[in-house]
This record gives C-alpha cells, sequence and structure tokens, in this order.
C-alpha cells in the first residue's frame, strides 16, 4: 500500500482548528489505513498579495489503497467542504492540502503532478515533513525529506541561473539581485572578442576557449565567501560548462576537459538553487539576432538547441541537486517564481 504525503496550510479562520478537522477528515476515509500527524508551524506568507495573515503549517503521512487521482479529489473535496475558495493564485486560504510524494510515483498530468513541483525548497513544508516522512526519497531529485531538510539548513546561500544562450540569464541575475535586499551578483562578463575568434574557428579555438572559460567561472565561484550570509546569485551554473563542451568539442578533446573539470569543481561551491532557463531555439536565435552582438552572428538554430538539450541533460540526473525548471516565455512571471522560491527556502 503506498505511502503518501500530504501538506496543510491555513491563513483564514481559526486556523487550528480547520487543519485538524481536514486530519479528521482524511484518516475516516475508508482507504485510508494508518497515518501520522506533525507539529503546526506557524509561517509568514511567501509569494502572493502583502498583507496576508501568518499561515498555519503542517504535515501528514498517510497509507492508502486510493489511486493518485482518487486521493487527490478527496483531498479538493475536503478543502471545499471546510470553506476553500479557489479565486486566488498564492492568496490567502482557509485551507490547503497539496499532495507531496505517492510512494515513488512520478505524474505529469493535467490538474496532478507528484512529486509537488516547488516542495523541495519550501522550508514551511519540509520541516513538518521531516518530522513525519524523513526517511520518504523524493523519486526525481533522489534525497529523503531529512536530506532536502538539511540542504536548506547547511547549502551555502548561492543561486545559479542556466540555460542556453539568448535564454536571458544575466537579466535574471541581475533582477533577482536587485529584489534581494543582502546578496552579491557573480556575473560571468565574457571577453566579447575571444568569443567572437572561438565562433568563427570553434574546432581549432574550442579545446583552449572552453578550458579558460572553466578556469574563469572556477575563480569566480571560488571567491565566494562560504561562510559569507549573503545570497551569491551568479548568472552561469558551474556545471554547465560541461554541456557547452559536449556540445562544441569534438570528441577526441573531451576527455582532456573533462579531467580538468573535475580537478576544478571540488573547490567550486554548489549551489543552493539551480535556475534552469528554457525557450523554444527559434526564439532564442531571434533575441540573439536582437541583442546583436557581432561575435553571435554565426550562430544557428540547430546549435542553440544543441546547447539548450545539453543543458537540460546536465539537470536531469537524481543527486544534481534542487533545480527550478522555467519556461522563459514571461520574464516577470519567471522572476516572481524564483524570488518566491528564494524567500521560502529561509
Amino acid at each position: 500500500m503506498p505511502v503518501c504525503l500530504i501538506a496543510l496550510g491555513s491563513n483564514q479562520g481559526d486556523r487550528q482548528a480547520t487543519l485538524e478537522a481536514a486530519v479528521a477528515r482524511v484518516v475516516r476515509h475508508p482507504h485510508v489505513t494508518g497515518s501520522a500527524v506533525s507539529r503546526w508551524y506557524e509561517t509568514t506568507p511567501i509569494g502572493g498579495p502583502a498583507g496576508q495573515p501568518r499561515y498555519l503549517n503542517g504535515a501528514m503521512r498517510i497509507d492508502t489503497s486510493l489511486d493518485p487521482r482518487g486521493l487527490l479529489l478527496f483531498l479538493q473535496q475536503v478543502e471545499t467542504d471546510l470553506g476553500r475558495q479557489r479565486e486566488e493564485s498564492w492568496g490567502p486560504r482557509t485551507l490547503d492540502l497539496d499532495l507531496l510524494l505517492f510512494g515513488d510515483r512520478v505524474l505529469a498530468e493535467p490538474g496532478l503532478v507528484v512529486p509537488h513541483p516547488r516542495m523541495a525548497w519550501r522550508r514551511f513544508v519540509l520541516e513538518p515533513a521531516a518530522e513525519v516522512a524523513g526517511a520518504m526519497v523524493h523519486p526525481t531529485i533522489g534525497w529523503t525529506v531529512a536530506q532536502l531538510l538539511d540542504h536548506l539548513n547547511t547549502a551555502k546561500p548561492y543561486v545559479a541561473v542556466t540555460g542556453p544562450i539568448g535564454v536571458g540569464k544575466t537579466h535574471l541575475a541581475q533582477r533577482l539581485a536587485a529584489a534581494m535586499s543582502n546578496s552579491r551578483l557573480v556575473l560571468e562578463q565574457p571577453d566579447w572578442d575571444r568569443l567572437d575568434a572561438f565562433y568563427a574557428d570553434p574546432s581549432g579555438l574550442g579545446l583552449a576557449m572552453e578550458l579558460e572559460f572553466l578556469e574563469h567561472r572556477a575563480r569566480l565561484l571560488g571567491d565566494l565567501d562560504r561562510s559569507d550570509s549573503r545570497w551569491a546569485i551568479s548568472d552561469f551554473w558551474f556545471d554547465q560548462s560541461k554541456a557547452f563542451a559536449r556540445t562544441w568539442l569534438p570528441k577526441s578533446q573531451q576527455p582532456a576537459f573533462f579531467e580538468r573539470f573535475e580537478i576544478l569543481r571540488g573547490a567550486v561551491v554548489a549551489p543552493k538553487l539551480i535556475v534552469q532557463l528554457d525557450a523554444a531555439p527559434r526564439e532564442l536565435l531571434s533575441r540573439v539576432r536582437r541583442r546583436g552582438r557581432s561575435c553571435e552572428r554565426r550562430l544557428t538554430e540547430d546549435q542553440l538547441n544543441r546547447i539548450r538539450c545539453a543543458i537540460r541533460e546536465e539537470t536531469e540526473p537524481c543527486g544534481v541537486g534542487l533545480v527550478l525548471r522555467a519556461d522563459n516565455g514571461d520574464p516577470t512571471a519567471v522572476f516572481q517564481q524564483v524570488l518566491a522560491a528564494l524567500r521560502a527556502m529561509d
């Protein structure tokens, strides 16, 4: 019988009474056979309109014979019965019941995404969840709930923005740094003349240039003081270097690059959160053409797409860390999403 993890929250009315009524409804269901409930945690609202009341949050672990869709529909009915009205995204609510984990299932269906796509960086979710389900494993990240919480508690406050050429990494990093009152911006700032030579002859200059870029990224991240409590925000991710190398370098040159990569990677601060931006290849090419850099005039839609796919592959394996994937179609919506994620980590 699957073990499931549910997050509970309320910031309207008698919050504790509502949460306890929801718990009672869940445990009385004939297809729920076991349960454990965390303490209630009072938290500050993240995102949404200003001036909201504080939340009470908790978590519940259950054993159930319901299927994922059946459990979701039941939780939504409990929300409705206890006064939930679905009027505003991230707005105040009488009751919020989120299905976080359903055993080791990974689902992406209309109206049903499991694991919950934002649970891994929400402290108000992970703290109560670790009480009742610390050993449960997030099936796409590969870490337990307890390890996810430990990551929030111990990782350097550093977010790395990655993605293909032209996707808007620097713009997002700058907006985040401006919005965070206590932050440090780390920009790659490449030598455009050197890039012009590289794009003109990638097969001849590729290895030397990719090693040069790799050393430069390592120096920038090596300057981060691990004891500095400020958020560091970079417009690159160190591991994206592998994606660019696989795209540009002949296979015969890649072993030399990856040997140096592994040596440098050990001294580089790992991000607390990786933000992966994405956009369609045609849109990327349009953006590159609009910004008018002479070094990029030789780039093709196919090259941009190969880099895009290679970066996505780097962020997919279990164990790579916390990755927030965002389609860059609406930069303001992405900015708000990422900013809310950073604030939910604190």
